[in-house]
């Protein structure tokens, strides 16, 4: 049997997994996020590589490891995790009344039981439209606490969702995993199987 780990200690990521699989490991990686990529795809394309090498570099026999990655791209800017609440106020004050885009990144590494190897990578992009936030409310989001680990200080399936006007894409992408257009990537790789006709996420690429 394969052993599937998954790069990451997001407990987002694997709650979405766990509608994938239902036993895998969870081992996340420890390098630092940085990529000299300039397109906005190609960085978190690079950085879930990263992580998904760093685990695979450690791990003998048969095993799946996936990493992921990601950003929120707004007029031009690149958002990651707030370093502190300014960081997060600036972020969302970006984010307020505008529209933005956010990419997640899937590197996926396996081992086979014969020995063969491989390596998958795509991206998938959301795009999200927020309403008008006021002063206020931007700090009152910020003292929930949610904003400080997330790519672009907020968290669209937590109290954020009210100020959501709508999205074009995969939800899921936006909470931290195309958990689809994984399914799908898995099956066509025959790393999983699965019954045909399973429809896909839209804004995946």
């Amino acid at each position: 049997m394969m052993r599937v780990i998954l790069a990451s200690g997001s407990p987002r990521r694997k709650e979405l997994l766990h509608t994938i699989y239902q036993d895998f490991e969870i081992l996340p990686a420890k390098g630092e996020e940085i990529s000299a990529a300039r397109k906005p795809e190609d960085r978190v394309r690079e950085l879930a590589c990263h992580k998904a090498r760093e685990i695979y570099g450690k791990e003998t026999g048969p095993v799946l490891v996936i990493g992921a990655d990601t950003i929120v791209v707004a007029d031009g800017c690149v958002l990651g995790k707030p370093k502190d609440r300014d960081d997060a106020h600036r972020m969302l004050t970006l984010l307020q009344g505008n529209d933005h885009s956010v990419m997640t990144g899937v590197c996926l590494l396996w081992r086979r039981e014969d020995g063969s190897t491989g390596e998958d990578v795509f991206f998938s992009g959301t795009k999200v439209s927020v309403y008008p936030m006021t002063g206020q409310e931007v700090e009152d989001y910020i003292a929930t606490g949610e904003p400080m680990d997330k790519a672009g200080a907020y968290g669209i399936q937590g109290t954020f969702r009210k100020y959501v006007k709508g999205i074009e894409g995969s939800y899921n992408n936006v909470v931290g995993l195309p958990v689809s257009r994984l399914y799908h990537e898995l099956t066509r790789l025959q790393l999983i199987q699965a019954p045909p006709g399973i429809p896909g996420e839209t804004g995946e690429h």
